[in-house]
């Protein structure tokens, strides 16, 4: 190629560039304190492909994995809030300092299995919290949609199988600082021990906790079989809700056809992340036992006894958390008419 050629292919390269760039109307900043092996960051995939497309080029979606813009819930919520950051993802722990009642996620066996849960994630349970950050946030930060971060929480230990309430007793389980999963396990009779996420594995090797409440592909992710962790109970306790924010100042300053793509984008990304814990888990089950670990599916009783064992839980939450009456109203108002609505359903398909 002689030069005056390449010199010309560059430009054209750079006007190209230069068009693409003006095209784009509307950036959104998207962060996830997480890496590219996690369910948030294939919802950010699916998200910016489906938003950028469907803008036809007018919303850039830009993507931060990691701590670039921010490391902590209450700092990434005030980047949201202060227009910095205009999407970012959170678990209920990482949100509960600014807003409590997103806890309600974390209350023990309300949902039964993923239909039910999924159901309610997409009902006006969502839209009430919704209406309540904004409320809270003055107007500032906007709950888009709840998906999913790593499947069921299930309790793990080193220590020995638990079936039962009763085999909990005495254990040191680790928890966030939060309120709501101390009070848990304590009602199963074990010891709650705050303990951070990168901690974790020292603490199990040298029996500062002997167990967590987590998801299967977080436990073979972090390697925690290798630092004892041998017995994992399929209580399903909580879905491992994700809930993703959005600056409302971003949202509400576009267009309405552009806003409708954003949402529309938003139940992309639910989708996705319902879907990726569900295919990611099979392998890390399957390698957990494959490693020596104990897996235990708790009976129909068992899983009842439980449930019975954490239900003072409930009054703890409605008692202590600022709109903890209103938001458990409407979680368990939307379970009830997801699990009548799916009993309708599997009645016709039975027959």
């Amino acid at each position: 190629m002689k030069l005056s050629t390449a010199i010309k292919s560059v430009m054209v390269a750079a006007l190209m560039a230069g068009s693409a760039a003006q095209a784009a109307d509307y950036t959104i900043r998207a962060t996830a304190n997480s890496n590219e092996n996690d369910e948030d960051y294939d919802g950010l995939v699916v998200f910016k492909n489906y938003v950028e497309a469907a803008s036809n080029g007018a919303i850039e979606v830009e993507l931060f994995i990691g701590t670039q813009l921010c490391s902590k819930g209450a700092e990434c919520l005030q980047g949201i809030a202060d227009g910095s950051i205009d999407v970012y993802i959170s678990t209920s722990g990482g949100a509960a300092g600014i807003f409590p009642y997103v806890q309600v996620l974390d209350l023990p066996y309300l949902m039964r299995d993923d239909r039910v849960a999924e159901a309610v994630l997409q009902s006006d349970f969502v839209r009430k919290v919704r209406e309540m950050a904004l409320d809270d946030s003055g107007g500032k930060i906007r709950l888009m949609t709840i998906g999913n971060t790593g499947g069921w929480r299930n309790f793990a230990n080193t220590k020995r199988r638990v079936a039962s309430p009763s085999d909990m007793e005495g254990l040191k389980i680790r928890t966030v600082v939060a309120d709501l999963p101390q009070e848990l396990v304590k009602a199963l009779g074990a010891s709650p021990t705050p303990i951070p996420w990168p901690e974790l594995f020292t603490s199990f090797q040298t029996g500062v906790v002997e167990g967590s409440k987590n998801g299967i592909t977080d436990i073979m992710g972090m390697k925690f079989p290798d630092a004892g962790l041998q017995y994992v109970t399929l209580d399903g306790h909580a879905y491992m809700g994700a809930l993703w924010w959005m600056n409302n100042d971003k949202f509400m300053g576009m267009p309405e056809d552009m806003r409708k793509v954003v949402v529309d984008g938003f139940s992309a990304l639910q989708q996705a992340t319902f879907a990726s814990p569900k295919r990611k888990s099979i392998q890390a089950y399957e390698d957990f036992v494959a490693g020596g670990g104990d897996l235990y599916v708790p009976t129909p009783d068992e899983k009842a006894a439980f449930a019975s064992a954490a239900e003072p839980v409930y009054e703890w939450f409605k008692a202590n958390i600022d709109g903890g009456p209103a938001v458990f109203d409407a979680l368990t108002s939307a379970v009830a008419e997801a699990e009548a609505a799916l009993e309708a359903d599997l009645a016709k398909d039975l027959n």
